[in-house]
């Protein structure tokens, strides 16, 4: 996989602003087959820091409704990477 098809979007929620800046912790969606070494590499070379740890979890997809009519949205995966102590916190318009 491209390294920009495993880093998909950052994550810019309230929970994920601030866990950047109290915990150097970035938010990511990746595709729901990438594992935790591949997220890792991208974001290494992506933003030319080094990880110090990498968590992930399977968002479930909602019941949503329109009129009548139901269904579901899909399952996404969403990747916290927390940096090493000392690496400067990238921008995302930065890239």
């Amino acid at each position: 996989m491209n390294l920009y098809e495993i880093i998909r979007r950052p994550v810019v929620t309230e929970k994920a602003l601030a866990k950047k800046e109290a915990e150097r912790t970035l938010c990511f969606e990746v595709p729901v087959n990438a594992n935790k070494s591949q997220i890792r590499a991208a974001v290494e070379k992506i933003f030319k820091v080094q990880v110090e740890d990498v968590r992930t979890i399977v968002v479930p997809g909602k019941l949503r409704r329109r009129g009548r009519f139901e269904g579901y949205r899909p399952e996404w995966k969403k990747a916290y990477v927390k940096l090493k102590a000392g690496q400067k916190m990238p921008e995302y318009l930065e890239v």
